[in-house]
């Protein structure tokens, strides 16, 4: 079950993806919650090299490093923006591995909020 900080991660993750969606560069946005209580966000940046590309949690983690200097996740979450024409609206994603490893290493305790049949959980 969500908490209401919990829901107020979706919403600034959502937020950031709104303000910066660019169909094809930025399609998901990230919001997480750093152990000392501050919230940040990220989009990912994509690449016509899709190796290089960067995920939004892993953006979200390094403003969070560069900006407060704390490495520590309480909670994240990703949000994906659909794209023109294709239907639903914005919603809570899973990390991808490579992100589930990022946040494992940065803080084996982060909760993660993903999706499920009955909405998101934790």
């Amino acid at each position: 079950m969500l908490t209401e900080k919990d829901k107020e991660l979706i919403t600034a993750a959502t937020a950031a993806i709104k303000t910066r969606y660019r169909n094809d560069w930025q399609e998901v946005g990230a919001a997480m919650r750093t152990r000392d209580g501050r919230i940040v966000t990220g989009v990912n940046i994509d690449a016509y090299i899709g190796r290089i590309a960067v995920c939004a949690e892993a953006i979200a983690i390094g403003r969070a490093i560069t900006e407060t200097g704390d490495h520590g996740i309480e909670t994240i979450v990703a949000v994906r923006h659909p794209k023109p024409g294709e239907p639903g609206q914005i919603a809570v994603v899973s990390p991808c591995g490579i992100c589930r490893e990022l946040i494992h290493d940065y803080d084996a305790k982060a909760r993660v909020i993903v999706p499920s049949g009955n909405g998101p959980t934790v």
